[in-house]
């Protein structure tokens, strides 16, 4: 790796003061884990780190509301994460199949959401719950929805000079959800697909329904034709595949290293059927 300057800051305004809009070779540094291997393979040449590790310490923590609502701090470690109890079934659930558990101790939840992979498993699943990011930046703070978070392959809403301060998560609230993700290799692999649902209702009957899908496109993306299908339904195998048939015909899917696109839209097809069966079948979040 070529020499670069590690700056320390004791405090997130004190890091985005680091940062400049204009000159991408400066980046900030949480766990690092992704960022470490794009410069070990020569994709990403910093000029300078800005590191988090000396920020404040809510920066890291994890706190419910009497209603059921979550704030993670985007410092707090994805195993933090995943071991919560307060966090939902949901996301407890996914954190066991991202990356590994040695990951999982030193990436964090906001580094894992501004990085933009489209492979990775937290942003279908935030979106599908309704989440968003408070955002800090030279001009104060802003609220962002993770739906409107993410522009493109790699790419975010996010400036230069912005970091992702915390995540909020809405009360549940009955709503049922699931993550399925399709893997070529072993489960923890990154995924040639991922599908997540959230859906309101009781029993077989749903009221409305969000279905996301990522990893096979460019970025984490709702798919409003398959929600159709779902809202107000009764399901049964007609409805799950009209379904399926409404995500392969709407989602633009891309060809990697995973797969090709038109086999991730026959994988699309009927994965979506399966994670509502998930939701269904299991606990509420």
């Amino acid at each position: 790796m070529m020499p670069f300057e590690l700056a320390e800051p004791s405090s997130l305004q004190e890091a985005v003061g680091l940062l400049d809009a204009d000159d991408p070779t400066i980046r900030p540094l949480g766990g690092g884990t992704a960022l470490m291997l794009m410069m070990k393979s020569g994709l990403f040449a910093p000029s300078t780190l800005v590191s988090l590790q000396r920020v404040e310490d809510d920066c890291r923590a994890i706190s419910a509301t009497s209603d059921g609502a979550l704030t993670v701090g985007a410092l707090a470690p994805l195993r933090t994460l995943e071991q919560s109890s307060d966090a939902p079934v949901v996301v407890r659930k996914t954190m066991k199949t991202l990356s590994n558990v040695r990951v999982r101790n030193v990436a964090t939840v906001g580094g894992s959401l501004a990085h933009g992979d489209p492979h990775m498993d937290l942003p279908p699943v935030m979106t599908a719950l309704g989440a968003s990011v408070t955002v800090i930046g030279p001009e104060g703070t802003r609220v962002v929805a993770l739906e409107d978070l993410y522009e493109g392959y790699y790419e975010t809403s996010l400036a230069a000079n912005e970091l992702i301060a915390s995540l909020s998560i809405p009360p549940i609230n009955g709503t049922r959800a699931a993550y399925r993700k399709v893997t070529t290799r072993a489960v923890d692999d990154w995924p040639a697909l991922g599908v997540a649902v959230a859906l309101t209702g009781n029993g077989d009957d749903i009221g409305d329904a969000k279905v996301v899908v990522s990893a096979a496109a460019e970025k984490p993306t709702r798919l409003s034709g398959a929600e159709r299908a779902l809202s107000g339904a009764t399901i049964d195998d007609n409805v799950l595949r009209s379904a399926g048939d409404a995500a392969a015909d709407e989602a633009e899917l891309i060809s990697d290293p995973q797969g090709s696109a038109s086999y991730k839209r026959e994988l699309l097809r009927v994965t979506v059927g399966r994670a509502v069966r998930d939701a269904i079948a299991g606990e509420a979040g």
